[in-house]
């Protein structure tokens, strides 16, 4: 039997039946992702399959130095060709990582390739990947349209002046690409990237930034410029999540501090942060947008490749974080008490916090109508493997309602990464056939059958208004 069979990752009958029937082929909505979209508006034709597959991984980057691959075949200046024949090399040796599943999932997905990739077999899919590559349905557009997907979110800097996706919507392309508002280095005070973002700021809004409230004059100018263009949703990527009381004269202070480039302490960085999130937030309600919270990551944690590379090279990892229940509930709660708390979804890495944010969503659930207004987002980075999935399922289901769960998002740089979609659902099916199976839930379609459908497609598309 080939690996990926059609039962991949189904291990009993209830299981089999709720894939097959239900999830398997709904239409994807990505709606956090990290593609590029100048690469989706000029249609772009990779030339090889390391362009398509290992540039930007950093999940493999992770595998070849773990496996001691010299980074000259990394990142480094080695052949296209030799780039991937060390990632043959080193897929045999991903066994009990997700990596493997993800490889030959996106090999027969996309190439309808069913041979393991080892150094035995490097040669042959080398040639006919590339072989179908050269193809022009293997194009970008083409390659979104292939797996399915009927709206993309790409994740854009506030300064950024969308031409791509203006141009995606008069180019006639039938999958909707819209841009998500992603503010985080005017939020991140005391990191270096700060100042040169308010400077651009100011060069894209023609504003003068003398103190935090041009400053937020200046932000929410670009919120509305998103609006305009069709965003809908935000994304604040935090490595802790900050909550501290404040008053905006006091923010004044702080903001003025940083511009003279003055020590800003800790408490007054989380004073600022909670500010600014909360006046980001009274945007994002006013117009009905998806705010998502992405937190729990320490970043660039190794100073001599950070130097050598850069940042968002492979050497980030799962932070952990006093008081996170005091500050989640204090954040959602500052926002909600003023009256501009959007549809929220919280993305939590380390998975030791994953009941705390399960039960603090629940807290907040107090808007007629919105059925899951607050969402526990699923299993992210370190997290979206099969047990990092189960877990964030199980957390959810227990804490809150499973059946309005927006389900599952790529967060990928990658055009062939959709197979994490299939990863996820056959992951789900199994989970609650497992239940079927031990009695726990009713073998009875309608009931399951609207559980499965919601998860993997309906309810994104009634929260984000498709």
């Amino acid at each position: 039997m080939v690996f990926i069979h059609n039962d991949f990752m189904l291990k009993n009958e209830a299981a089999k039946h709720l894939y097959h029937n239900f999830a398997k082929d709904l239409p994807i909505i990505d709606y956090h992702c990290h593609l590029s979209p100048e690469e989706i508006a000029t249609d772009k034709q990779f030339k090889n399959i390391t362009e398509l597959w290992l540039a930007g991984d950093h999940y493999k980057w992770r595998a070849l130095r773990a496996s001691g691959i010299d980074e000259y075949y990394i990142t480094g200046d080695a052949s296209d060709k030799d780039k991937f024949l060390k990632w043959a090399e080193v897929v045999p040796q991903t066994l009990g990582n997700p990596l493997y599943h993800w490889t030959h999932l996106e090999l027969k997905k996309y190439f309808g390739i069913e041979d393991l990739l080892g150094p035995e077999t490097a040669e042959m899919i080398w040639e006919k990947a590339n072989t179908l590559l050269s193809q022009s349905d293997y194009s970008t557009k083409n390659l979104i349209k292939r797996s399915n997907v009927i709206l993309i979110n790409t994740t854009d800097d506030p300064t950024d002046d969308l031409k791509y996706h203006k141009q995606l919507q008069t180019d006639g392309f039938d999958v909707t690409v819209l841009p998500t508002f992603r503010p985080d280095k005017g939020v991140e005070i005391n990191k270096p990237t700060f100042l040169p973002f308010v400077e651009l700021l100011e060069e894209v809004t023609n504003k003068t930034i003398s103190d935090y409230d041009t400053f937020i004059t200046a932000l929410l100018e670009r919120v509305a410029y998103f609006h305009d263009i069709g965003g809908r949703l935000a994304d604040h990527g935090l490595g802790e999540v900050p909550y501290a009381e404040y008053t905006e004269e006091a923010v004044d202070v702080v903001f003025k501090k940083a511009l003279a480039n003055e020590e800003v302490s800790s408490f007054e960085e989380e004073q600022f942060k909670t500010a600014v999130i909360n006046r980001l937030a009274q945007a994002y309600t006013a117009r009905g947008w998806v705010m998502q919270i992405h937190f729990g990551a320490i970043r660039n944690n190794n100073t001599k490749m950070y130097d050598k590379l850069g940042p968002d090279s492979g050497f980030d990892s799962i932070n952990d974080q006093a008081n996170i229940a005091a500050k989640l509930n204090g954040l959602l709660n500052s926002c909600e008490v003023t009256g501009h708390l959007p549809k929220t979804i919280l993305y939590n890495l380390n998975p030791i916090y994953n009941d705390i944010v399960g039960t603090t969503m629940q807290n907040f659930q107090t808007e007629a109508g919105i059925k899951g207004k607050i969402q526990f987002g699923s299993g992210w980075w370190f997290n979206d493997t099969r047990y990092g999935m189960e877990r964030q399922l199980k957390s959810l289901s227990e804490a809150g309602l499973l059946m309005h769960f927006v389900g599952m998002l790529t967060d990928s740089r990658s055009f062939i990464s959709y197979s994490r979609h299939e990863y996820f659902r056959r992951i789900l099916c199994n989970l609650v056939g497992e239940w079927i199976e031990a009695g726990e839930v009713p073998n009875d379609d309608t009931l399951v059958q609207p559980l499965i459908e919601n998860i993997c497609y309906y309810n994104a598309k009634r929260y984000f208004n498709l």
